[in-house]
């Protein structure tokens, strides 16, 4: 479990605070310098026929936005630069958390919880920007008896506080599955000497399989944030 540690590189203290500059920062930094120098090479060319780069970044972006779009509606697109950079930020972490030496921060809760909560308290807040007292009304569904609101209401709110949790326990525990299966099974190659050759294969094909993984991850963070940015900009 080694791989999991968060580790100071920098020490920093801010009177009893420990604000150190971690492996995990470091990675954090270096995921938004590779996305920032991706967008940019990609699209400084603005080729009517697109090339391999660009056509990977016109694919992310219209990914997202159709996300937006069929998820939120037109209501959406002010939040297309948040939710784009949400996608990008937990793709190429989990991507790069594959190369070997490397650290995954999408593996840790604390990281993954901060992003949940982060969208959840915006979602809230635009929630009642947008409807005041009448947000509430996501709680008890239109059209529902009155006498439905003793049972309704307290599991719409039990589910509704419960979203930060699910979305950040689902890409945490993928992500510490994942790596710890490809660790034991690396473990075992090395064991197994030339016989190692035999679970290579194996171990490339889940390798293959967790990347697939951490874009699907990726996706489903970024879904789920779309459908609670329709439960907080049309209710039910």
């Amino acid at each position: 479990m080694q791989q999991f540690e968060v580790n100071p590189i920098v020490a920093l203290k801010l009177g009893s605070y420990d604000i150190s500059f971690t492996n995990s920062a470091l990675f954090m930094v270096l995921s938004a310098a590779l996305i920032t120098v991706f967008l940019v090479y990609s699209t400084r060319g603005r080729a009517l026929v697109p090339g391999r780069w660009q056509s990977m970044a016109e694919m992310s972006y219209e990914m997202v936005a159709n996300l937006l779009r069929d998820n939120v509606g037109s209501a959406g697109r002010q939040y297309f630069p948040f939710v784009f950079t949400l996608f990008m930020f937990i793709l190429f972490g989990n991507i790069i958390g594959l190369i070997p030496g490397t650290f995954t921060f999408t593996s840790h809760i604390a990281v993954t919880f901060a992003m949940a909560i982060v969208i959840f308290l915006a979602v809230t807040v635009i929630g009642f920007v947008r409807h005041g007292a009448g947000f509430l009304r996501l709680f008890f569904p239109h059209g529902a008896p009155l006498w439905t609101a003793v049972i309704l209401i307290p599991i719409e709110l039990v589910s509704y506080l419960s979203r930060p949790i699910s979305l950040s326990v689902r890409l945490f525990a993928n992500m510490v599955v994942g790596h710890v299966l490809l660790k034991v099974l690396g473990g075992f190659v090395v064991m197994l000497g030339l016989f190692g050759v035999f679970v290579l294969p194996v171990l490339v094909s889940i390798q293959a399989l967790e990347l697939l993984v951490g874009a699907l991850q990726a996706y489903v963070f970024t879904i789920l944030t779309c459908i609670y940015l329709h439960d907080a900009i049309h209710l039910h």
